[in-house]
């Protein structure tokens, strides 16, 4: 593999990364806005605070694994299993 493509799966992994934070962010900002609103019409009390400060964290480590640590961590992780597969179906 030459320094372009290589160069080129590096950008397309930290693109996928961005993207799959952007997608996770959108949902998140859906369903809680959704979880109010349900809240709201329901009367008993302000419950939809649990699921958005638990999702809420999530949504945190996932945005400092992409833009903290550079994607490094996940791009890591999955250079690592790539060989591990390729040296599995190899022997």
């Amino acid at each position: 593999m030459d320094d372009n493509s290589q160069a080129y799966a590096r950008a397309k992994r930290r693109v996928d990364l961005l993207k799959s934070f952007f997608i996770h962010f959108i949902v998140y900002i859906s369903v809680i806005l959704m979880l109010l609103f349900i809240d709201i019409a329901d009367g008993e009390g302000w419950w939809f605070f649990w699921p958005m400060l638990g999702w809420g964290i999530a949504v945190a480590i996932h945005a400092a694994v992409v833009f903290v640590a550079g994607g490094s961590i996940a791009s890591d992780w999955e250079e690592r299993k790539i060989r591990e597969y390729m040296d599995r179906d190899r022997g």
